[in-house]
């Protein structure tokens, strides 16, 4: 199918001449714009699922009558095919050609969404969630193809690459902005209606704006498969452990140390079949290389970092009795915020300043991190709104000009090497959110556990302060309690809750001041960096100007 046109100007399904079609000349303004807000509408309904997922956990698992642990096996079961899958579909697309590679993704994935209408237990919500996570991984890559689609070689890293970024990770924050308002008093009937609106929206788009063709070739291997099944159940042992760990304090459970086990040994064996096959699905030697080493150990260390954002202000007002809906419009400025940082790349992103870009935001997640530090349990959304900004902000100022530079070392290795980037990229990413936001999540338990211990030692019954406080909280309850042994409980109780609470938040500023000290210390480093590069510049200039 094709977009309907003017003569004077074709459609982009209409074949172009041999010439053209070679170089896939830039689409007029006007198709270009249509094929951007295909991108956004695709790359947002993938995002959505994935963060009505995170966001909803807890209304899920009463919805589905299991526990709020039971629950996060969900997002295990989203999460791997979505990490997973994206590694397979270099070939699949490079094997079946782009056109249907695009129609056959997002028509699995509008069948998951309406499969997700009619979920009514936890098994079946499981296997929807597989699923969905499966279907869902075609959608990011396609949407950095769209985006990109339309743009002119100079204006697709400077202008598409920040907007795709911006678009694809936006869409985990969008959820925890409408989830209250979807989910309302109706259960979760109208948030998978929303994600069914948008799927069958993206399936129009793709069939009525298709991508051009690149070549095929039969590229599929039996042995492929193996390989895509060791990475698979690598990915899906760490992903299960980095979630499941914290919730049972890694070692309450010992499959959790199997899974462990089995995620890194067979992701080691998926390495050794990759490098003993003619025509791998990874290049693991040019993965392996310095220069994308170095990249993938910086992109995962940010993704560390910004696990402060993602797993732990939303967590931490959880604790304090903050309602989703109470946090719907700090998401939204955190989502204003990270639109901000994308139009900064755009506006002054240059591959000579991808460093400096990556020391602005370190500096800025540090700033950031110690003012959330100074947290208390009267600290509400209010007062975060300019910390979490910040650290939404940074983070379009460090992954639109880390993904540039990869994108340049592949292109710079040949131009077969692009997707294969941008889809390894999707999948370390994803691995490395949820790595990140398990180390997040130990750490601050750890530390609730050491705090909760120091204030349990002052909170004794022969404690005086103790003692005072429990008199009062009990004649605060004189008018709802009238026996004098149950007051004293109930006050008592409320006693421990407010200490518990009291050390969440202060396991939480802990967790803050990890995080600005890792920022600062990454910063210091890439400053070492920056100022011995200048220094070896200007020895060669003075080494090139003395010479006759």
């Amino acid at each position: 199918m094709s977009g309907q046109a003017t003569p004077a100007q074709p459609g982009p399904a209409q074949p172009a001449p041999a010439q053209a079609q070679a170089g896939h000349p830039p689409l007029s303004l006007r198709w270009a714009v249509a094929y951007m807000l295909a991108a956004t509408i695709i790359a947002l309904s993938q995002g959505l699922q994935q963060g009505f997922v995170v966001a909803n956990l807890s209304p899920l698992a009463g919805d589905l009558g299991v526990t709020t642990a039971t629950s996060a096996w969900l997002y295990v079961a989203y999460t791997v095919p979505r990490a997973a899958l994206p590694v397979l579909l270099i070939k699949v697309r490079t094997h079946y050609g782009l056109r249907r590679f695009a129609e056959l993704g997002i028509v699995i994935y509008v069948i998951m969404a309406f499969a997700s209408v009619w979920i009514t237990d936890f098994r079946s919500a499981v296997v929807v969630q597989v699923l969905s996570g499966a279907a869902a991984a075609p959608l990011s890559t396609l949407g950095f193809l769209y985006m990109l689609e339309g743009l002119a070689p100079e204006w697709k890293l400077r202008l598409g690459l920040p907007l795709a970024l911006t678009v694809l990770l936006g869409g985990t924050t969008l959820a925890r902005v409408v989830s209250p308002a979807l989910i309302g008093d109706g259960g979760f009937l109208w948030v998978h209606m929303t994600g069914l609106g948008l799927a069958l929206v993206s399936l129009m788009l793709v069939f009525f704006l298709p991508l051009r063709p690149v070549p095929r070739m039969k590229v599929m291997e039996g042995t492929d498969f193996l390989s895509f099944g060791l990475i698979a159940i690598g990915f899906g042992g760490l992903i299960s452990a980095f979630v499941m760990g914290p919730i049972y304090h890694w070692t309450d459970m010992p499959w959790i140390g199997w899974m462990l086990a089995m995620g890194f040994t067979a992701l080691t064996l998926g390495v050794i079949v990759e490098l003993n096959r003619k025509t791998p699905l990874l290049d693991i030697r040019w993965l392996a290389s310095p220069a994308i080493l170095h990249l993938t150990a910086t992109l995962f260390l940010f993704r560390l970092i910004l696990s402060e954002q993602a797993a732990g202000a939303p967590k931490m007002f959880a604790i304090l009795g903050v309602a989703p809906e109470q946090m719907s419009w700090l998401f939204a400025i955190i989502l204003l915020a990270s639109l901000m940082g994308g139009l900064a790349c755009i506006a002054w992103m240059r591959p000579t300043r991808v460093a400096w870009f990556h020391l602005v935001a370190l500096l800025v997640i540090a700033f950031a991190s110690w003012l959330d530090s100074q947290s208390s349990t009267l600290t509400r959304p209010m007062q975060m709104i300019v910390s979490q900004s910040l650290v939404s902000f940074a983070s379009m100022l460090f992954i639109p000009p880390a993904m540039m530079t990869g994108l340049l070392i592949a292109l710079a290795k040949g131009p077969q090497y692009l997707l294969s980037f941008v889809i390894v990229f999707i999948s370390t990413q994803t691995l490395g959110g949820v790595l990140g936001s398990g180390l997040f999540t130990t750490f601050t338990t750890q530390r609730q556990a050491f705090h909760m211990q120091g204030l349990s030692e002052q909170l004794t019954a022969s404690d005086p302060q103790t003692m005072q406080a429990v008199a009062g909280r009990a004649a605060a309850l004189a008018g709802q309690i009238t026996d004098s042994g149950a007051r004293t409980a109930q006050a008592a109780s409320q006693i421990v809750q407010a200490a518990s609470a009291e050390a969440w938040v202060r396991a939480y500023d802990d967790a803050y001041v990890l995080t600005a000290f890792v920022a600062l210390i990454a910063a210091a480093m890439l400053l070492l960096h920056l100022l011995r590069d200048m220094m070896a510049r200007g020895a060669e200039t003075e080494t090139s100007g003395a010479k006759p």
